[in-house]
Formats: C-alpha cells, sequence, structure tokens
C-alpha cells in the first residue's frame, strides 16, 4: 500500500493541505497515519476518500453532510451523481481510483462507455490527454508508484494503438514522411503515440521507430527515407542544457525536416530556430500541419 504526504494529497486532489487538514481537524473526515515526529501521512483508502468527498463538495454537498457518510454511502451518492453529469473531474476522479487499486475492468468500462458516447477523438482530447498529462507530473514527483504509472500508461497505450491500427497504413506516395520516435533514455510512449494518431488522420505517413532508439539509428533511418518531419517527446528529467543539445544535433543532421517535440520537458529547450517546433497541445499541432 502507497504512503503520501499531505503535500502529495493536494496534488493528486487539487485540494489545498490547509483545506484537508480543517477537513481532518473540524469534520474527521480523514484520520491520518503520524510518525514518531508528528509528520501526517495517508494510505490508498484515504486519497480515494479524499478524492471522492471533493467530487461531491464541489457538486454541492456540504463537508458536514459528506463526513458522516460511511465508505460505502460515499460511493453511493458518487455513483449517483456519475449517473447524472458530464463532468470531466467526475470521470478523472474515476480513473484516478481505476489507477490506484489497478482495476482494468473499471478503467476499460470507463473508457467503453465515454469512446461509445462522444467518440474516440473527443475521450482522448477531453479525458484520457488530460489524464496522462496529469499522471505525467504524478510519476516525476513520485506521488504515484512506478506500477501504478506502467499499470495505467500500457492500458492507454493499447486502446491508443487500436486507434491508430484503425486508421491503417498510408498508402498516397506523395505523403510528407514523418519519424517519430524516443531518445535512447526515454521509454514513455503516450505523448508520441497520441501525436502519431492525429498525424496520421492527417495524412502523414508515419514511421514509428519507437522507444529508447539511439541516435545513430536515427541516422541511418534517413538512408532509407528523408523525412520532412521528426515527432519526439521529452518526458524523463534530464539537464537542461542535455535537451538543447540533443535537439540541436537533430537540427544540424536534418537541416531541412521540421522537429516537432512534445511532452513534460519539451518546455525546457530554449533553442529557437524555424524548423523547431515545441508542441503544447493537439490543436497547435493541428495548426501547424494544416
Amino acid at each position: 500500500m502507497s504512503s503520501y504526504s499531505i503535500k502529495d494529497l493536494e496534488i493528486l486532489s487539487g485540494v489545498k493541505a490547509h483545506t484537508i487538514r480543517i477537513w481532518e481537524q473540524r469534520y474527521n473526515l480523514l484520520i491520518p497515519n503520524r510518525t514518531e515526529t508528528n509528520i501526517r501521512s495517508y494510505d490508498d483508502e484515504q486519497l480515494k476518500k479524499l478524492l471522492r468527498a471533493n467530487l461531491l463538495y464541489n457538486n454541492g454537498f456540504k463537508i458536514s453532510k459528506i463526513a458522516a457518510l460511511s465508505d460505502q454511502q460515499l460511493i453511493n451518492e458518487l455513483e449517483g451523481l456519475k449517473v447524472n453529469t458530464n463532468s470531466v473531474e467526475v470521470v478523472l476522479e474515476s480513473m484516478t481510483i481505476a489507477m490506484i487499486d489497478m482495476n482494468e475492468s473499471q478503467f476499460d468500462n470507463i473508457l467503453k462507455n465515454k469512446i461509445k458516447e462522444h467518440g474516440f477523438d473527443y475521450v482522448m482530447q477531453t479525458y484520457i490527454y488530460p489524464f496522462f498529462e496529469r499522471i505525467g507530473v504524478l510519476w516525476i514527483t513520485n506521488v504515484i508508484q512506478p506500477a501504478q504509472e506502467h499499470f495505467i500508461s500500457n492500458l492507454l497505450r493499447q486502446k491508443i494503438i487500436t486507434a491508430i491500427n484503425e486508421i491503417g497504413p498510408c498508402e498516397k506516395e506523395s505523403a510528407p514522411i514523418c519519424f517519430a520516435y524516443l531518445h535512447e533514455e526515454e521509454m514513455h510512449e503516450l505523448g508520441l503515440l497520441y501525436y502519431t494518431y492525429h498525424l496520421k488522420l492527417k495524412g502523414y505517413n508515419v514511421i514509428y521507430l519507437g522507444q529508447m532508439l539511439p541516435y545513430q539509428d536515427l541516422l541511418k533511418s534517413k538512408k532509407v527515407h528523408q523525412p520532412d518531419a521528426i515527432l519526439t517527446s521529452f518526458v524523463k528529467p534530464m539537464d537542461e542544457q542535455w535537451f538543447d543539445e540533443y535537439v540541436q544535433n537533430i537540427l544540424n543532421d536534418f537541416p531541412n525536416t521540421k522537429i516537432f517535440t512534445c511532452g513534460y520537458f519539451a518546455s525546457k529547450i530554449s533553442i529557437e530556430n524555424k524548423n523547431l517546433f515545441k508542441i503544447p497541445s493537439v490543436s497547435y499541432l493541428q495548426e501547424i500541419i494544416s
């Protein structure tokens, strides 16, 4: 079972630490464990209770009423809320709990229902992309365990790959070619896959070179195809100077190629170049490739 600090709860739930303390002390909503030096710590069950309580609170329930509910009554109230609302936060909360519990069936049912209701791309932009942005930050800050992050990332990966396969290969000979890959120390490919999906939707011939690709293998690939674009993602923290040096190498070795960078650490790149595009969102990518 995981252990969380009050700061971790604040990051995961969006509830300020000061408010969490008030809900504890005044309403006994949570009962934290304490170290010998009186530092609070919380387990998975308390995190889930806080997530559920916050959703009910944000939907008009009084905290005094919420705190009086048993765990099962809290779940029942939330189930009723899910039936009667399309709140993004309700869906994200449900996905977060499924991740904490590593409950594949629960997570899969959430996505299936939303995809059936709205379609894959809407679900990607409205729910999945904000969710894996959230878990990316949580993973970087060590709030969630690697096993939890790997579990949920693999489920999301399966969904995106299925959608990419449904588009099928690009048959148009004149289509622009894009290499999509991750550098040799990077393995977090959700963002790369998601942007690959959108490039393929727009008619790009995306050659997916995968995770942890040695740079020399990227150079060898251009002997087979001269890419019009390169897509790569930076999620793993590195020295800030490293990002600039790495991207500059790509610009030097592919002087006539557009370079699309995404991921949490793409913002750390300080280089300015007419062929370099730091992609903060799908809408920005769509604007560029249109």
